[in-house]
């Protein structure tokens, strides 16, 4: 059975943390799309980790864990993840590595920092991780594929070309220095030898997978709101964050993704630029961020902070339909806690006209957000194991939400660590 666990809105949904919990009764835990330029936060016996390549269920024992094809693999952060982990006493994990994913390359993060830097204050709030630039790449067909490695002819013929392509462009757009084929050939050689040992057919692996009845978890990055097709425009990803490309990214039928597990935030949060109606500023969103997540409100990759608001039942309506989510996970509600009220945004105002969809991006600029504010619970809901134990006030909380969802709330999450969630199924 294949499982999709994947982010309803900006991202920084809590998708790791239900990805490592569901990775208990996994076989195979794979990575379709996205690159390193988002983190997975995880809390587990080992400690707390921030990875950004690794699929967040490395740490059983028993499962496998797979790099897709429709992912942006830059191989030294990828071994630099497995040696951090590792170093801190978890054992080494089991990693396949798509013989078709295409590689993030130094020019990538060279050229993402340039744009960024020539666009000024007219960026795209870029990680700086080379994602924009690789995908690029990818689509205009000069990217490397980790098969390539393996062709030295074709690999000395095609540093000659790129080099000469990128080289344009640095000399007359960015003016900075330009590629040197014999050292970009030197560390195409490098990472061949480093990622030999992981790379596999992964799509006839996972095929073999499926016919034999194994649990195969797809772990998607960021959400909804970030994709390039159905997200904030133009302040998105450059590769898809929906479960329908998990199909895609991990090689394997679109018919074959049984469940659909899409995780919200009980509250709002979001990394970067980009409309984001439910929004709060000065002292309220000060507290809201300084008790958020694990240890605040801060990405895992840039170490920004993130911009927080309440719930927003419009975008995150928008985006478990987008999804498809068959079931909703529902993160950090527990952060709530101190609220004597609690707003959620149930509306947009646009030119006077009230509207329950989410609208296209020149739409969202104008948007006010509509607020239904619930009474607060006042209480540390953290420990706590049956929903019907949780204070009344907390319980309506979740049903309204689940209501203005129109799916299923399965899975309440009351704290950081992998067994603080509540079960509702």
């Amino acid at each position: 059975m294949v499982k999709a666990v994947v982010g309803a809105n900006w991202g920084d949904e809590g998708k790791g943390k239900i990805t490592d919990m569901l990775a208990k009764e996994a076989d195979i835990i794979v990575r379709f799309q996205g690159g390193a330029n988002a983190g997975h936060t995880i809390v587990n016996d080992y400690g707390k980790f921030a990875l950004h390549t690794l699929p967040s269920g490395v740490f059983y024992g028993h499962t496998t864990s797979v790099i897709g094809n429709g992912v942006a693999l830059n191989i030294p952060v990828l071994m630099k993840e497995i040696q951090s982990i590792v170093e801190r006493g978890v054992p080494k994990p089991k990693i396949l590595v798509s013989d078709r994913a295409q590689m993030v390359m130094p020019y990538h993060i060279l050229f993402d920092q340039y744009e960024e830097e020539r666009l000024g204050g007219k960026s795209f709030g870029s990680t700086k991780s080379g994602i924009a630039p690789f995908y690029s790449d990818k689509y205009a067909k000069i990217g490397f594929q980790v098969s390539e490695l393996f062709d030295e002819e074709l690999l000395k013929e095609k540093v000659v070309r790129i080099a000469e392509t990128k080289n344009v462009l640095l000399e007359h757009l960015y003016h900075k220095p330009l590629i040197n084929p014999d050292e970009l050939l030197e560390t195409l050689h490098e990472y061949r030898d480093t990622i030999a040992p992981y790379v596999c057919d992964v799509s006839s692996y996972l095929d073999q997978a499926i016919k034999e009845g194994k649990t195969i978890l797809l772990e998607g990055q960021l959400g909804t709101l970030k994709d390039p097709d159905h997200g904030i425009y133009p302040m998105v990803t450059s590769s898809s964050t929906l479960a329908a490309y998990g199909a895609i990214g991990a090689g394997i039928p679109p018919y074959e993704i049984k469940q659909i597990v899409t995780v919200c935030k009980a509250y709002s949060s979001a990394v970067g630029a980009g409309a984001f109606v439910s929004e709060i500023f000065g002292d309220e969103a000060d507290e809201l961020r300084r008790r958020g997540g694990d240890k605040g409100e801060f990405g895992a990759t840039t170490g920004r902070p993130r911009r927080v608001g309440w719930f927003d039942a419009v975008a995150s309506r928008y985006g478990c339909r987008i999804q498809g989510a068959t079931e909703v996970a529902l993160t950090v509600l527990d952060v709530l806690g101190y609220l004597d009220e609690i707003p959620i945004c149930v509306g947009y105002e646009i030119d006077g006209e009230v509207v329950k969809d989410f609208p296209v991006t020149y739409k969202l600029e104008k948007a006010k957000p509509v607020l239904k504010t619930l009474p607060g619970w006042k209480c540390d809901i953290r420990g706590i194991k049956k929903y019907e134990d949780l204070p009344a006030e907390c319980r309506n909380y979740i049903e309204t939400i689940e209501a203005e969802l129109g799916v299923p709330v399965t899975m309440v999450s009351n704290g950081p660590g992998r067994d603080e969630i509540i079960m509702r199924k």
